[in-house]
C-alpha cells in the first residue's frame, strides 16, 4: 500500500496544470491500481499523456461503465473506456491542449480542458452527476456534443464523498416537483454567546485579541442578497464593523499603528454611553513590501463544482496574480481526495503560466484538507525567504472530510505550522455546505486573517484595494487590555469579540497567541458603558465579607493597554493610553464613532441581541447616511441599502 502511496505522489508532482485528486487508498472502494492496458494514440508519437478516473460525484465510487473520448478543438482523437481498477489513459500526445468529453447512462455528460505536457502525465479526477428524477438523460454518444458544465443545483451543497444532499441556498425549499431532489443545508457556524455587563467594581479589566477578518459581513451579505435574514450565529458584529475602514490618523511615534478614541451616547440606550477604541496600521507601498514567497492552497474537490466556488475563485486569483510583482513567487497545490503540487514555485511576472495553472482547474472527488495543509506549508518551507512576505493562502469552502478533518484536529496542524514563519490568509466561497467555524479557527490558529469571498467585488477589494493589508503583517500577537475606573465607570460591555476574549492573565503572557494586522488595517472596539451615578443593578452577587473595595477619583476614566509583537520577534511591546472623565461626550458626533455604531446596532437587530434596547433599521439608515463621508468604493452606501433590504425581511 506505502509503495502505491508513493508511486501516485510521484506522478502528482509531475501534474503541472491539471486537477490532482487521485483517492489515495482510503478503502478498498477507492483503491486505485495500474491500468492493465494503456490506449496509445493511433499514429502518436508523442511524449504527453493524459490519464485519470470518474467517479459518482455523490458517492465517490468510481465508475467504469464510461465513454472517454478525447478531442482536438471539433476533431475527435481517440475514445476510450476505464478499466476494472478505474483508470484510462491516452498515451502518445503531442503536447498540446485536448478537451476530454465523459458520458454514462444515467449521469449529466461534461467536457473538461486538459493540458498536454511534454514528457509529462497529466492526471485528472472527473465526477458524473447522476440525471435528477424527472430529468430526461443526457446519454450522448461519443460524437455528439456533451454538455459544457454540470448544473450547479446538484452540487451545491455537498461534498462528492458525502451522501447526495444538494442544496441551493441557506434555507431548505420544500416540496420540489422532482421527485428524489431534497434540499437541505450543512453550514456550520460556532455558537456565539454575547457579553454581558460586567460590574467595574468586582471586574475591572476587559481583555481580548484584537480581529482584523470581515468575513462575516460578506456572508452576511450573501444571506440578504438572497432575501434571507441570516442565522444569528453567523453575525459576528466586531467582523460587520471591521469591514469598513475609519479615518484614523497614521502613526507618527515609530509604531507600527496609531490608537485613537472617541465616545458619545449610546444610540439604542440612554442613559448609556460608547467608547470607540480605533487602530490604524502603518500604511505601506508596494515597493516598501519584502517580496512575497506565497502558496496558493486551493480546494479543487467535488464540493467546490458550483458557479459561486471554484469559478468565483478562479475569478478572484486572477486579480490577485495581475497584481504580483517580479520580486514575488507563486506555488500553487490543489487538493481533493489527495494533495498535489501544480505549480512549482513560480516568479509573478510570469502570469501567463501563473495564471494557465489556475485555469486548467477542475473540481472533483474527495477533501483532503490535512494533506493540503501540510503540502502547502512545506513548499512555503522549501522556498523561504527570510525577511520576506511568507504566506500560505488557503481557498476553500471548508468541507473537509478526508485525513485529519475535525476542528480540533486542523487547529492543532495549524498551530504546529504557525511557528515556522510562515502566515495564513483563509479565503471563503460557496453556500449550502459552507463551514465557517472551521475557517474561523483555522485562521486563527495560524496567525492569519479570515475573509469570505461572495462576489467579484470583493475579491477586488481583497486582492486590489487592501491588498498588503491582506497578504503583509506589520504586527502581530496584538491584545487589548481596558481597566475601568469603578469611580467613573460602573460597568462596561464589550461590543463583539466573544471569540477573542482572553484571561487576564493572557495580556502578560507572551507565548499566548493573538491577532495580526496588516498594512493599512483598521481596527475598532466599542464599548457600551454605564456612569458611576446610575441607579441600574449590575451585581447580583452577596456583599463580600472579607474584601473592602477602595475606589479612588482621579480624573482617569479608564486606561488603554496594548501589547503587539513585530513579525519576527517573540518579545511583546507594551502600549498604554487614557482616557479621562472629560474626554467622554455628552453627543455622538464623531463621524468614526457614529458610522460604527450604526453597524453594531445593525448586528444586533440581526441577532435579536438581548442588549439591542431601542435599536431599529430606522435609526441604522439613519445613522450610517449621517456617517458616510467620502465613501470612495461605495462600500457604506451597500450598507445603508443592505440595512433597508433587512428591514423589509424583518417585516415579514
Amino acid at each position: 500500500m506505502e509503495t502505491m502511496k508513493k508511486s501516485f505522489r510521484k506522478k502528482l508532482n509531475l501534474t503541472a496544470f491539471a486537477v490532482v485528486a487521485v483517492v489515495l487508498a482510503m478503502t478498498a472502494a477507492f483503491c486505485i491500481s495500474q491500468p492493465d492496458q494503456y490506449r496509445t494514440i493511433p499514429g502518436g508519437n508523442g511524449t504527453a499523456s493524459i490519464s485519470g478516473t470518474v467517479t459518482d460525484a455523490r458517492t465517490g465510487k468510481i465508475l467504469t461503465a464510461v465513454s472517454v473520448s478525447l478531442w482536438k478543438e471539433a476533431v475527435k482523437i481517440a475514445g476510450t473506456s476505464p478499466d476494472a481498477s478505474g483508470k484510462f489513459i491516452f498515451t502518445g500526445l503531442v503536447p498540446d491542449s485536448y478537451s476530454l468529453r465523459v458520458s454514462s447512462a444515467g449521469y449529466d455528460s461534461i467536457e473538461r480542458k486538459v493540458l498536454a505536457q511534454k514528457d509529462k502525465e497529466t492526471v485528472i479526477a472527473l465526477a458524473l452527476h447522476p440525471v435528477r428524477t424527472g430529468q430526461h438523460s443526457t446519454r450522448d454518444s461519443l460524437n455528439a456534443q456533451p454538455r459544457a458544465s454540470v448544473e450547479s443545483k446538484s452540487v451545491g451543497g455537498v461534498s462528492a464523498c458525502a451522501e447526495y444532499a444538494p442544496a441551493d441556498g441557506y434555507r431548505a425549499v420544500a416540496n420540489r416537483e422532482d421527485e428524489g431532489y431534497q434540499d437541505f443545508n450543512t453550514e456550520s457556524y460556532d455558537r456565539i454567546n454575547e457579553n454581558n455587563f460586567k460590574e467595574t467594581v468586582s471586574d475591572p479589566l476587559s481583555t481580548f485579541s484584537i480581529d482584523v477578518d470581515k468575513a462575516s459581513y460578506s456572508n452576511v451579505r450573501r444571506f440578504l442578497t438572497n432575501n434571507t435574514l441570516p442565522v444569528k450565529d453567523a453575525v459576528r458584529i466586531e467582523e460587520l464593523i471591521n469591514y469598513f475602514d475609519y479615518d484614523y490618523p497614521q502613526p507618527t511615534d515609530g509604531t507600527p499603528f496609531s490608537v485613537s478614541f472617541a465616545t458619545g451616547d449610546c444610540p439604542w440606550k440612554t442613559g448609556h454611553q460608547l467608547v470607540l477604541i480605533g487602530i490604524k496600521g502603518k500604511e505601506m507601498n508596494a515597493t516598501e513590501i519584502p517580496a512575497g514567497n506565497f502558496v496558493f492552497l486551493i480546494d479543487v474537490s467535488g464540493s467546490m463544482d458550483s458557479p459561486e466556488k471554484l469559478p468565483l475563485l478562479k475569478q478572484a486569483f486572477r486579480i490577485l496574480v495581475n497584481n504580483l510583482r517580479p520580486e514575488d513567487r507563486v506555488a500553487m497545490v490543489v487538493y481533493a481526495g489527495a494533495a498535489g503540487v501544480v505549480l512549482e514555485s513560480t516568479p509573478g511576472n510570469n502570469k501567463e503560466k501563473i495564471l494557465g495553472a489556475l485555469d486548467m482547474l477542475e473540481a472533483g472527488g474527495c477533501t483532503a484538507g490535512g494533506a493540503g495543509i501540510r503540502l502547502a506549508y512545506k513548499i512555503a518551507k522549501e522556498n523561504f525567504i527570510p525577511g520576506g512576505n511568507n504566506r500560505v493562502i488557503l481557498a476553500t469552502d471548508g468541507d473537509f472530510n478526508i485525513g485529519a478533518s475535525s476542528d480540533a484536529e486542523m487547529v492543532r496542524l495549524i498551530e504546529e505550522k504557525r511557528n515556522e514563519g510562515v502566515f495564513l490568509s483563509v479565503l471563503g466561497f460557496g453556500m449550502g455546505n459552507y463551514k465557517d467555524s472551521k475557517m474561523e479557527k483555522i485562521a486563527d490558529a495560524g496567525n492569519g486573517n479570515y475573509a469570505y469571498i461572495d462576489n467579484i467585488l470583493e475579491a477586488k477589494k481583497i486582492f486590489g484595494q487592501e491588498l498588503w493589508g491582506t497578504l503583509y503583517t506589520i504586527a502581530k500577537d496584538v491584545k487589548i487590555q481596558v481597566e475601568f475606573n469603578p469611580a467613573k465607570i460602573k460597568a462596561y460591555r464589550l461590543i463583539g469579540y466573544e471569540n477573542r476574549i482572553l484571561n487576564k492573565e493572557d495580556f502578560n503572557n507572551d507565548r499566548k497567541d493573538a491577532g495580526d494586522i496588516g498594512a493599512g488595517h483598521t481596527v475598532t472596539a466599542l464599548y457600551e458603558i454605564v456612569p458611576a451615578g446610575s441607579a441600574e443593578p449590575y451585581n447580583n452577587v452577596d456583599p463580600l465579607e472579607y474584601q473592602t473595595v477602595h475606589m479612588t477619583e482621579g480624573s482617569g476614566a479608564m486606561t488603554v493597554k496594548l501589547r503587539y509583537k513585530d513579525p519576527a520577534d517573540t518579545v511583546s511591546k507594551l502600549i498604554v493610553r487614557r482616557i479621562r472623565e472629560n474626554e467622554i461626550r455628552n453627543q455622538i458626533t464623531d463621524k468614526n464613532l457614529k458610522f460604527a455604531a450604526a453597524v453594531a446596532e445593525f448586528g444586533m437587530l440581526l441577532r435579536d441581541s438581548e442588549f439591542k434596547g431601542a435599536s431599529s433599521y430606522e435609526a441604522v439608515i439613519r445613522l450610517a447616511t449621517e456617517a458616510r463621508g467620502e465613501d470612495k468604493y461605495g462600500y457604506r452606501e451597500d450598507f445603508i441599502r443592505l440595512a433597508e433590504t433587512a428591514s423589509l425581511l424583518a417585516k415579514k
